[in-house]
């Protein structure tokens, strides 16, 4: 019997195989084994089902919060989606050897710069069995291996998926230890695999910030991290007054526990006093809870009141923050402050204003007259991401099958030597 440090190295080991492989595959053999896999997930669909329940069973008994249950969970439409995101990152034009930038020196040497994979990426995630199929199929499209790590809570439901994937890629002339899962539960085969700097290139967490914290502070590898989205949303002293409300409520209402949705709504002192009573009883309405500042209590003094830890909290639940600012400049900076560099957005009738917020703010993404929700790769069109990166190196906003590549200098001569 291996010991779990040899167990993770060897997947390792195999995923640095699987790589050399990759490199000589074409773009239409890797997406001829990301088509095969929504069948294959049909195929297992009672049996995904049967071990999703008794992982949420095994989670409701741990009393695990009703966010983190609600990730858990996969229902008909939830599996309905990963089949749609594997679908749709199969169709994705190829990421690899493109020509980022090209030309020919005036003695003839030819000199290209080439897309090419990042190599082995390790995922780390708590609770959301769905990032197993989007994180296998994105690395897959980009020429990446990927070794998947969910959370314990979800391993029964994560492990059905993985075999579902890796059987597509058997048949499809794909190496198998392209899609690999740690199949152990616990911490300790996490640390292991922190330890793998010789064959994981990239390591990308989604979860907790505690999670992510740990992960970036236990390894010499690169993380790209994925923080806490403390998402805003301005209403400027021109919002239109139907829109405001719908965007305000759907940014928050939607799905309260993700990392997109809105956490702080600023409204312009101008149009404070005549927004604030509608808004309140649109989120009323929605069971969300308000805490404000001292000027929107002037107006709604039933509301709670905002504390200094309020204005950087991630609720990820039907909890809203909301405060009164002097005009676009007051926002930017509060939001420059407090936030994430997640998702922010604006709602004006100005073109002028909206400019100078998407110029100011300093996120990975900033929405104009648009949901929070939105934030993401399948409403950007770019399919399944593997995260929404709040670094601003390697990748920065959803990161999908372009981010995760690297490029090589390719140059192309006659006998060329150096003078």
């Amino acid at each position: 019997m291996k010991s779990l440090n040899e167990q993770i190295q060897l997947i390792g080991k195999q995923a640095q195989k699987a790589v050399r492989v990759l490199a000589t595959l074409s773009g239409e053999t890797r997406q001829k084994a990301i088509s095969a896999m929504p069948a294959k997930l049909l195929a297992v669909k009672d049996e995904l089902f049967k071990a999703n329940s008794a992982d949420v069973k095994n989670a409701l008994a741990r009393r695990m919060e009703g966010p983190m249950i609600k990730r858990l969970q996969i229902t008909n439409k939830v599996f309905d989606y990963m089949l749609n995101r594997l679908e749709e990152v199969a169709l994705l034009p190829d990421p690899l050897n493109r020509v980022l930038e090209g030309h020919t020196q005036p003695n003839g040497l030819r000199v290209e710069k080439r897309s090419v994979p990042l190599g082995v990426i390790g995922i780390i995630y708590e609770s959301r069995p769905n990032v197993t199929p989007d994180a296998a199929s994105v690395c897959l499209k980009s020429g990446n291996a990927v070794i998947l790590r969910g959370g314990s809570e979800s391993l029964r439901t994560n492990i059905v998926l993985a075999d579902a994937m890796i059987s597509a890629l058997k048949e499809n002339s794909v190496p198998e230890h392209a899609v690999q899962i740690i199949r152990v539960p616990g911490h300790e085969a996490v640390d292991e695999m922190l330890k793998l700097d010789q064959y994981i290139n990239v390591l990308i967490p989604r979860g907790g910030k505690g999670l992510i914290k740990r992960i970036a502070e236990g390894t010499r590898i690169p993380v790209i991290k994925h923080y806490e989205g403390i998402c805003h949303l301005y209403l400027a002293e021109d919002a239109p007054e139907e829109m405001a409300i719908s965007l305000s409520v759907n940014s928050k209402c939607q799905r309260a526990e993700v990392c997109n949705a809105l956490e702080t709504l600023l409204i312009d002192a101008k149009v404070a006093e005549r927004l604030l009573p509608k808004l309140a009883r649109a989120f009323a309405e929605n069971d969300v809870e308000l805490r404000s500042c001292e000027r929107t209590r002037l107006y709604l003094p039933d509301m709670k009141e905002a504390t200094e830890e309020d204005w950087s909290t991630e609720y990820l639940a039907p909890i809203l923050s909301v405060k009164i600012v002097d005009g676009l400049n007051d926002a930017v900076d509060f939001i420059n402050t407090y936030g994430s560099g997640h998702t922010d957005g604006i709602v004006t009738q100005s073109l002028e204003k909206a400019n100078l917020f998407v110029n100011a703010v300093d996120s990975a993404s900033v929405l104009v007259n648009a949901s929070t929700r939105l934030s993401g790769g399948g409403d950007y069109g770019m399919g399944a991401v593997v995260g929404i990166s709040t670094d601003k190196l390697h990748a920065r906003g959803p990161v999908g099958p372009n981010d995760l590549t690297s490029y090589k200098w390719v140059v192309y001569g006659g006998g060329h030597l150096r003078k």
